[in-house]
């Protein structure tokens, strides 16, 4: 496993009327492998599109980010992606979703098939193999698509808002096996939310974004992800340093909002 570098990222589109939206610009980080990361902000701050440079979905308008030695300039296997909606392919069974890259891959069916079913127990969907994926519920969907992101093994975890369509118990449990699959596996991840409450649960370092151009605003380190690992999510929420950097947060992605709304009323 390597580390994440983003050296002075910019991203420019051209909007329908031509005019030039700068997504992100001079974003650069380095993210340890191991480390869990959130990334938040209000809407058209750069939290997705700065996620899909490091999918190699898109190219950089100016900038790099590397993982390791070699730069990102395509998507590759040492990256995986959980998107919010799962994107599993529901004429399959679970364990034929779990299984497809490795299928891919063309790796040895035997050895696969004991994989699959290792990581279908510790997402807590073992026995759950043979059903159709489409009978799932939302929650277990998204026990899917971890499986199937992490039995490739993966260097790199992108989660795009992987909980966000959730109901609120069942996230809280989703968020729980985020951070068990986190200390077990040892893996990099970058998360992406909209929820502040998520962002400090789960992340070890968090990125707080501001809008026009998109760019890093606050970096947080924090306890409660690994606090997380030994304690109930609940009690952590009551946790006095937790509500304040909750409403700090808040407060600071309010007035981001306010300003945005300001300038738009000015135009």
């Amino acid at each position: 496993m390597s580390n994440l570098v983003s050296q002075n990222v910019n991203m420019i589109f051209k909007s329908p009327k031509g005019e030039t939206v700068h997504a992100l610009k001079d974003v650069s980080f380095t993210l340890k492998r191991g480390e869990l990361l959130t990334v938040l902000g209000p809407s058209g701050c750069g939290k997705t599109t700065l996620l899909n440079i490091a999918a190699g979905f898109l190219r950089p308008t100016s900038g790099t980010i590397a993982l390791g030695e070699k730069e990102i300039d395509g998507p590759g296997v040492e990256r995986g992606m959980v998107f919010q909606q799962g994107a599993l392919f529901e004429w399959l069974t679970v364990a034929e979703n779990v299984n497809f890259g490795l299928r891919m891959k063309k790796e040895d069916p035997v050895k696969t098939e004991k994989k699959v079913e290792e990581w279908l127990e510790i997402v807590g969907l073992q026995g759950f193999g043979n059903t159709p994926t489409y009978q799932l519920s939302g929650g277990m969907q998204q026990r899917v698509a971890l499986a199937r992101c992490l039995i490739n093994d993966p260097d790199l975890i992108l989660m795009d808002e992987p909980l966000g369509a959730l109901d609120a118990l069942t996230r809280e449990k989703m968020q729980s096996l985020v951070l068990k699959i986190w200390k077990e596996t040892g893996k990099t991840i970058i998360l992406i939310t909209h929820s502040v409450e998520e962002a400090l649960l789960l992340g070890e370092r968090v990125y707080v974004m501001a809008p026009r151009p998109g760019r890093i605003h606050k970096e947080y380190k924090l306890p409660f992800a690994n606090m997380g690992l030994y304690e109930d999510l609940r009690e952590i929420k009551n946790n006095k340093e937790f509500v304040s950097k909750r409403e700090e947060i808040l407060s600071m992605i309010w007035d981001m909002e306010e300003e945005i709304m300001g300038k738009e009323n000015l135009g």
